[in-house]
């Protein structure tokens, strides 16, 4: 199961859910195109330790 088949079962459980996206193919569409996606953020790999910091909080303080 993939990430967006992942995000819909989630979704199913609680719609509420507070997903992040995270990918080394940064042409992957999910990437770019992630809140449509039912993702709240987006996070390219490699990434560092506050990248990652950084997008929970964001995520986190969203309505």
């Amino acid at each position: 199961m993939g990430g967006q088949q992942a995000v819909l079962k989630l979704q199913e459980i609680d719609p509420q859910i507070k997903a992040i996206v995270s990918s080394g193919y940064s042409n992957d569409p999910v990437m770019s195109e992630y809140r449509s996606q039912g993702f709240c953020g987006v996070l390219a790999k490699p990434y560092r330790l506050g990248e990652l910091g950084r997008v929970l909080r964001c995520v986190l303080n969203q309505p």
